[in-house]
């Protein structure tokens, strides 16, 4: 069954080069950049409405997404998480309004990662993809070793000797094949990369394919439906690859393409680690790109440690488009707000997410944020599975 795919064609945003959409393209052969798909949306396509959307899984977006075809859809449910409105913890910290928590930790594999994968292997598998790679600082590779295992196909997934136990027994548990690897998530993919030039298999790295950017950028439609299209005026985003960053702000433009929104008010926060920080660096540079991190990148986040963000020109150019900013805070200051939201939201959030509360406090505390604003976080996954970092 055909799914009513708008999918057009897949461009590079660096140097405007135009790909095939039908074919297996990963990132630009002409200037090595990430390559985005893009849609044919006119004003035209009638705008969702809460009440009546099935809440079915972010499948429900399957115009905007790259499948063509119903049977090849992977999917585990992941998507239409909730929005929720917590005041106790935004009082305490000075807060004019409710603070909003998009909690991505009820997706399948625990984390938002379920989205772009369940996208990614989805329309690999179409065309005709049976073994993936990743390098990893844990969910991804969750994520991939699920949707590889329901797809019937092969993954073999490289991670960071230093990531907690429970990601590589999650991904042992689904057959995948786990490479450990000294160093970080960026060395591992060093590793990755020269295992495959005998495999030759689908790379779906952060941002090294188009369609991992589509699943993640579901976020971004939901938090509109969710909130009556009343986009919130900031919404921080722990930031390693970037991906979803890149995709929340892609599905405001979709939208606004679409006249479901008039203008986009939103501020894209991008928030890292002190440890590890080249977004924050290049963006007090006014650079366009980023440097690698050559410190050593330690932190409880995993997921912030990435020395080099392969998108790091999409995610500065966000930042530069929703005049938003970037900010790094110190493990002290992210383990003190990971402890002080449980104790108040009784939420045990992943330490990425509690980075966006301490960049959140942080920039309450600089006067950075106005009292007015809606202000929105994205709570990545869930704290159970980092608990061997947080304990030690």
């Amino acid at each position: 069954m055909n799914t009513g795919s708008r999918l057009s064609h897949l461009t590079c945003l660096s140097c405007g080069g135009e790909y095939d959409a039908h074919i297996l393209n990963n990132y630009c052969q002409q200037c090595s950049q990430p390559l985005v798909a893009r849609y044919n949306l006119n004003n035209q396509i009638k705008r969702p409405v809460w009440s009546t959307m099935s809440r079915s899984g972010m499948w429900e977006w399957k115009e905007f997404l790259p499948v063509f075809r119903s049977e090849n859809i992977i999917s585990l449910g992941e998507g239409m998480t909730e929005v929720r409105s917590l005041s106790g913890w935004a009082k305490g910290i000075g807060l004019g309004r409710p603070l909003l928590m998009k909690d991505e930790s009820t997706n399948p594999t625990g984390s938002f990662k379920a989205r772009g994968m369940s996208a990614a292997v989805s329309k690999a598998v179409e065309l005709g993809v049976r073994h993936f790679c990743t390098p990893t600082a844990g969910n991804a590779g969750s994520a991939l070793a699920a949707y590889a295992a329901l797809a019937g196909t092969k993954a073999s997934v490289f991670m960071p000797k230093q990531t907690p136990k429970m990601f590589s027994f999650d991904v042992s548990l689904m057959d995948a094949d786990v490479y450990m690897v000294e160093g970080t998530i960026r060395d591992a993919g060093l590793l990755m990369a020269e295992k495959n030039k005998e495999w030759g298999a689908w790379d779906v790295s952060t941002l090294k394919e188009p369609y991992r950017l589509e699943g993640k950028k579901t976020m971004g439609y939901e938090l509109a439906v969710q909130l009556n299209f009343k986009l919130p005026d900031v919404i921080f985003y722990p930031t390693g690859g970037g991906t979803g960053l890149i995709g929340i702000w892609k599905a405001f433009k979709e939208m606004q393409a679409m006249g479901w929104i008039d203008e986009i008010p939103t501020r894209m926060v991008a928030v890292q680690m002190e440890g590890c920080a080249p977004i924050v660096k290049a963006w007090q540079q006014g650079s366009d790109s980023s440097e690698v991190w050559n410190e050593p990148a330690e932190t409880a986040a995993n997921g912030l440690r990435v020395p080099k963000a392969f998108g790091d020109k999409l995610i500065l150019t966000t930042l530069q488009e929703s005049k938003g900013f970037a900010i790094s805070v110190s493990e002290s200051e992210m383990l003190t707000e990971l402890k002080s939201f449980a104790i108040v939201e009784g939420h045990f959030v992943s330490p990425e997410g509690a980075a966006c509360l301490a960049a959140i406090k942080k920039s309450k505390s600089d006067g950075d944020l106005d009292d007015s604003w809606d202000i929105a976080f994205i709570q990545t996954g869930k704290g159970y599975k980092y608990a061997e970092n947080l304990w030690a």
